[in-house]
């Protein structure tokens, strides 16, 4: 009774020695087995969400997550600064962090069985989320919540996401730079992501995509947007305009990089110096950052200096008098901790869901003479079967008697456990320079198919004066598919409810002639795809 009172005031009354009345402010405190309960929760969040939570750190040896080693520092510096604040707020019963916990745990069982390590990581944050509010309540959680949203940072994106973003940028990085070299009076062509300059060609490769600097620079952002004290636009607008400096900012470097190389040779391009300028950059971007405060700072009706508007302070003095009171805890936050104990002990006891992995044919088996059209076995570097991690592929060039060329490949997984997944075309082929130009879905019919359509992925691209026309599908146990979103929840409910994540992705490639409507391409894979559908059967169970 006496602690619940404690928490549903922290002031008092006091009479002092000249009869007068101050008022005596409460500070609340953990006792010493509050932190052995905190102990624990971080204890079994990390038997629960361990193998997410080492594949997130492992990311931050790349340089674009590099940043994610400072932020829990940072996070724990912006709960430290508002300590005070906080001590003085009750502590209350929150069923809805309850809640947010099962759902937290919910996530991390659909990132486990969709084999998504960021949804993974993502569940483990939300879990956390929810157990803080449960323990704290909602006016102390909304307090410390700007320091909660910076560990988000902390999560790498997917890679399907990574790869569309990737190549996007790569495109839009090199057209701006060519423009900058063009300013210096330098011919150039640009093809896809090479930049021409004659006598040197220059690759705009997914290290200048300019991602390295994006990430820590958006974190960047947001600790600014925190840490200003101005309306809430300016700190909007603080984390919006990092997307754009970083792309302006990344194509001027390509475009002086391509100055220097037609100057002084492509030593320029390479090695130390190339670091170096990238380097550079990224600190230009933080200068360009805080002018923009700067200029924030003086606009508006809540004017003042940047010193002011940006002042990176430690938490406020306890006021006086004071009296220190010893926090309960909530009903809601041992909820919350006896399901995650629940969870990570069911998690260790139950017996291990052996995956069924289906027999079938090796691609090695795959017909070279198919129909009118003789096919020829090609092998991909080693390079990119790393990279892709299938477990059986096939990449074969068929001609017929009339001189028509298709390619087809197909990659097949027998468990697309996290990291292990079929790869989007749609996000791979841009990073190789070929510009999408037409883009949509269309439905396969004919004898080879049987009664029901195959819907295909239609994409043309371009890169210079060649063009290819594209038709690729996803083939998951039984499903044809055109959307990899959709891939990805099938993944997650099939691994549930038949033990499965088996499947594969279909791809045939032919040239298109200058100056044609594509009907005789879209003719020739069609025609193409009702020969081999079938055959594909026995190599990708259904």
């Amino acid at each position: 009774m006496r602690d619940r009172v404690m928490n549903e005031t922290m002031t008092e009354s006091n009479t002092v020695a000249d009869g007068e009345t101050a008022a005596v402010v409460q500070l609340g405190r953990l006792r010493p087995w509050h932190w052995s309960l905190a102990l624990l929760a971080a204890g079994l969040l990390t038997l629960i969400f361990f193998e997410g939570l080492v594949k997130m750190v492992g990311a931050w040896d790349q340089e674009e997550y590099s940043h994610g080693y400072m932020l829990p520092v940072v996070a724990a510096f912006l709960v430290w600064q508002r300590s005070t604040r906080l001590a003085l707020i009750p502590f209350e019963s929150s069923w809805w962090g309850v809640l947010l916990t099962v759902f937290g745990l919910f996530v991390f069982v659909a990132g486990e069985l969709g084999t998504l390590y960021t949804v993974v990581q993502y569940g483990l944050l939300i879990t956390l989320g929810g157990l803080l509010l449960s323990f704290m309540g909602r006016r102390a959680f909304l307090l410390i919540l700007p320091a909660y949203g910076l560990l988000f940072f902390t999560v790498p994106l997917p890679n399907f996401l990574y790869n569309n973003l990737s190549s996007q940028l790569q495109l839009i990085s090199s057209e701006l730079g060519v423009h900058v070299i063009r300013l210096f009076g330098i011919p150039v062509f640009l093809e896809g992501n090479v930049i021409d300059l004659g006598d040197y060609q220059l690759q705009v490769v997914e290290a200048c995509n300019g991602l390295r600097y994006l990430f820590p620079l958006v974190a960047l952002g947001y600790i600014a947007a925190v840490l200003f004290k101005g309306a809430w636009w300016k700190k909007i607008v603080l984390v919006v305009s990092t997307l754009p400096i970083t792309v302006l900012m990344n194509s001027f470097r390509i475009g002086v990089i391509g100055v220097l190389v037609n100057r002084y040779g492509v030593s320029q391009a390479e090695g130390f110096l190339h670091d170096f300028e990238g380097w550079v950059i990224f600190m230009a971007c933080a200068a360009l950052l805080i002018g923009e405060m700067a200029l924030l700072a003086r606009v508006g009706r809540d004017r003042m200096p940047l010193l002011d508007a940006f002042a990176v302070e430690g938490p406020e003095p306890p006021p006086h008098p004071a009296r220190i009171v010893h926090r309960r805890l909530t009903p809601s936050f041992m909820a919350a901790l006896s399901i995650l104990l629940a969870m990570a002990i069911v998690a260790q006891i139950l017996p291990h869901r052996e995956e069924i992995v289906p027999e079938r044919e090796r691609f090695l088996f795959f017909p070279s003479d198919i129909g009118e059209w003789r096919g020829r076995v090609d092998r991909l570097e080693q390079i990119y079967i790393d990279a892709l991690k299938f477990d059986d592929y096939l990449l074969s060039d068929y001609t017929d008697g009339q001189g028509d060329s298709i390619n087809l490949y197909a990659a097949y997984y027998a468990s697309q456990r996290k990291g292990a997944s079929v790869h989007s075309p749609k996000s791979c082929l841009p990073g190789g320079g070929w510009r999408i130009k037409e883009f949509s879905q269309r439905e396969i019919t004919g004898p080879g198919i049987g009664p029901r359509p195959l819907p295909v992925n239609r994409s043309l691209i371009q890169m210079g004066e060649e063009r290819l026309l594209v038709y690729y599908w996803f083939q998951q146990r039984g499903r044809l598919m055109t959307n990899e979103y959709l891939v990805k929840w099938f993944l997650f409910w099939d691994a549930l409810t038949r033990q499965r994540t088996d499947g594969a992705l279909v791809r045939v490639t032919t040239p298109v002639a200058l100056g044609s409507d594509g009907t005789a391409e879209d003719k020739r894979l069609t025609e193409f795809v009702n020969v081999i559908a079938r055959p594909l059967g026995r190599f990708v169970p259904d």
